[in-house]
């Protein structure tokens, strides 16, 4: 008896079926109107004129906020100044301590207080 519930227990294997997939139709693409591209804010891209603590760093010539930044993390990189156990951390040199007012800062706090040296 204990050989027939083993004999029912057991199932035949699966048939394996082969289906056709169909290949995936592409969507059509629908470019953007004009008005829906975003173009960076006028705010931005007023060129300011940085302190002389912050010229010593990006030069004495107006620039916008983004190119300001941008030199900022140049001069970082060029100095290696990176704090290399958190790279969200910036180890300040002379020139740098004199505009953040403190040995070491976070990137997102030097925005902060970059834009404080900017008229």
């Amino acid at each position: 008896m204990a050989t027939a519930k083993k004999a029912a227990a057991k199932k035949a294997p699966a048939q394996v079926v082969e289906v056709a997939v169909a290949a995936p139709v592409a969507a059509p693409v629908v470019e953007a109107p004009a008005a829906a591209v975003k173009k960076p804010s006028a705010a931005f891209m007023k060129p300011m004129t940085p302190s002389k603590l912050l010229a010593a760093v990006v030069g004495k010539n107006p620039l916008p906020r983004t190119e300001v930044t941008k030199k900022v993390w140049e001069y970082i990189k060029q100095h290696d100044l990176q704090d290399p156990a958190n790279k969200r951390m910036i180890n300040a040199d002379k020139k740098l301590k004199a505009i953040f007012g403190k040995d070491q800062v976070s990137m997102f706090e030097m925005t902060k207080l970059i834009s404080n040296q900017l008229s």
